[in-house]
């Protein structure tokens, strides 16, 4: 009898200490739901696309604000699918239609955003050094230093372009770039819970805080100054979408991409 009490004591025990599976999935299920999601809409080339990556939206990575979101990168932007060919046409000329395809590859193949985070990171604040218009090595060159500096497999990356999935990847972010509602005017174009800051994208940490429901406030949004965010950026600056000048690339298109086409909605 005392055997079978203890054997319960002890079965009690290890269900407290080790509680079930479901109940850990239903709690990062709850965690996940309280995420605030935060999307950027962009173009590889536009500069003030790049200013904003690299001074702005790297300081998820810097404080704890990555745990109270989703970050989506949608590497598109003002670019545009022209008929009957479909050929991919770029404001900023070649070289941002190829590293547009370039960074979707490397999301598609890391999706963990500290991961193509990085990389995209290092892409954009090497972009100094290439020039808008036709395609040169420079563009190549950048993202094989990138990925070679961060140990990412370059031919992973290659493969991608190479066989016509990065297109397929990049026809899926113009259908979503394309339907947004309401439509973008503009890059970089930033949302919080699908709602656009507009000009205000620079203050995306101030909206961000503020759409967390969980009472357990990250670090960032108790030290951040809204105010002072305000006065420093008014109206920040943007690559209109009227004002694009479009550049042809011919992305590699297999047939398994030219399948994908058929059955997926064209953007407009």
């Amino acid at each position: 009898m005392a055997s079978s009490q203890l054997l319960s004591f002890l079965l009690l025990s290890l269900l407290l200490i080790y509680p079930s599976h479901s109940s850990v999935d239903t709690n990062v299920t709850k965690a996940q739901s309280k995420k605030v999601n935060l999307s950027l809409y962009y173009e590889s080339l536009c500069p003030y696309c790049r200013s904003f990556i690299v001074t702005q939206l790297a300081k998820v990575f810097n404080t704890d604000l990555l745990n109270i979101i989703n970050l989506r990168l949608v590497p598109w932007g003002n670019a545009q699918v022209v008929k009957p060919n479909k050929t991919v046409t770029c404001q900023h000329g070649e070289d941002e239609c190829y590293l547009n395809t370039i960074h979707a590859c490397a999301i598609n193949i890391w999706p963990d955003p500290r991961k193509h985070f990085n990389f995209i990171y290092c892409i954009e604040n090497q972009g100094l050094h290439i020039k808008e218009g036709q395609h040169s090595d420079n563009a190549e060159a950048v993202w094989k230093a990138c990925s070679a500096r961060l140990g990412m497999d370059q031919k992973l990356i290659k493969n991608c372009y190479d066989s016509g999935y990065g297109r397929k990847l990049l026809l899926q972010y113009a259908t979503e770039t394309n339907h947004l509602h309401p439509n973008h005017l503009y890059v970089p174009w930033v949302t919080v819970n699908k709602q656009p800051l507009y000009d205000k994208y620079e203050n995306f940490i101030t909206y961000v805080c503020n759409a967390y429901k969980d009472r357990a406030l990250a670090n960032a949004c108790m030290s951040h100054s809204p105010k002072e965010n305000e006065e420093k950026s008014s109206i920040s600056p943007v690559c209109y979408v009227d004002s694009a000048t479009y550049t042809a690339r011919e992305i590699p298109n297999s047939a398994e991409t030219q399948l994908f086409q058929r059955k997926t909605e064209e953007p407009e």
